[in-house]
């Protein structure tokens, strides 16, 4: 008894550690199953993809509706898988006290919450935007909680590598509202996502290892262990780092600010990663890593908002006629 007791205490405070405004932010019920602790990073890649489109800068009113559809879907999606999961949930240390498991939210609420968040992002981006934001934001949705949730999570180890196109449909949705179609800058973006999400998911997972295997859920530190997991992660870090240099042509202009303020961002991911590859066991080091990765993706995003400004502009004119004279010289 007195061991379950420290078991659970333990994962608490691990899960609490990693995500540290949880001992900070207790959020109501409603709220809580729509996990907006994810929702920010989502927006941020939507405002990537509008940054990488001739459609930027958007007006107002249709920046708000794509990025209030987007939050509204992914609050959506967040609410229908806690209503899948909720048996899981309720046997799993970490999420045995979420709103559903531990009954402060019935499950019919849950459904007719999740049903209202869908229907209005549907309305809003329909309206606000276009039909090819709403349906790639709808696509988004179902393919976390089908896709990922239903189907992969509870069968392979790789759940997250495909898993991760529902994390990688934001881009999307933001080239769509800006230009009316996705572009290969739009693609560039989706694919970035695609290739950072394995590692930075597969080094939260080193820390909940033990949470996992204890109900079953196949995640590769419970299949391969810890020391290929770190193998695995360095791999998709350094396709990371590679295909984050491309936005340098992906970017309409302002690619060569781009690149010179990408450097620090890789460098520090890359000592990170390495870090974790020579100990895949210290949970620090997981943890930091896992926390650094959350910054990256939202730096990434910074970088081709801030390259699409004037400034930008300018200091890539300059550049290349400073390289020009060195070459010449």
């Amino acid at each position: 008894m007195v061991s379950s007791i420290q078991e659970t205490i333990q994962s608490e405070l691990v899960r609490e550690n990693v995500v540290p405004s949880r001992k900070l932010v207790k959020l109501p019920p409603w709220l809580e199953v729509a996990k907006p602790r994810l929702i920010p990073l989502l927006l941020a890649t939507t405002l990537g993809g509008m940054a990488l489109s001739e459609g930027w800068p958007l007006s107002s009113p249709r920046l708000f509706c794509t990025l209030g559809g987007g939050a509204l879907a992914a609050a959506a999606a967040g609410a229908l898988n806690c209503l899948w999961e909720q048996e899981l949930d309720g046997r799993m240390q970490r999420t045995s006290g979420r709103a559903l498991p531990s009954g402060r939210l019935a499950p019919g609420t849950v459904f007719v919450g999740a049903i209202s968040c869908t229907l209005a992002a549907a309305t809003l981006l329909v309206s606000g935007v276009n039909c090819l934001a709403a349906g790639l934001s709808l696509l988004g949705l179902c393919s976390y909680v089908l896709l990922y949730t239903a189907l992969l999570k509870p069968r392979t180890s790789q759940n997250i590598v495909i898993g991760g196109v529902a994390g990688a449909i934001p881009p999307l949705v933001g080239a769509a509202a800006a230009t009316g179609h996705v572009g290969l800058s739009g693609w560039w973006l989706f694919a970035l996502v695609m290739v950072w999400t394995p590692a930075h998911f597969w080094a939260l997972a080193l820390l909940l290892k033990d949470d996992y295997q204890s109900v079953g859920i196949p995640m590769l530190p419970v299949v391969k262990g810890s020391v290929a997991t770190a193998n695995a992660i360095f791999w998709y870090g350094w396709a990371t780092v590679l295909l984050s240099s491309l936005g340098i042509w992906a970017l309409p202009e302002g690619g060569l600010l781009y690149a010179v303020l990408l450097i620090p961002f890789n460098a520090r991911l890359l000592q990170m990663i390495h870090r974790l590859c020579g100990d895949p066991n210290d949970l620090d080091r997981a943890k930091g890593l896992f926390r650094w990765s959350i910054l990256y993706m939202f730096g990434i995003c910074l970088l081709l908002v801030i390259s699409r400004q004037p400034l930008a502009v300018e200091f890539d004119i300059q550049g290349m006629a400073l390289l020009g004279q060195m070459l010449s010289f």
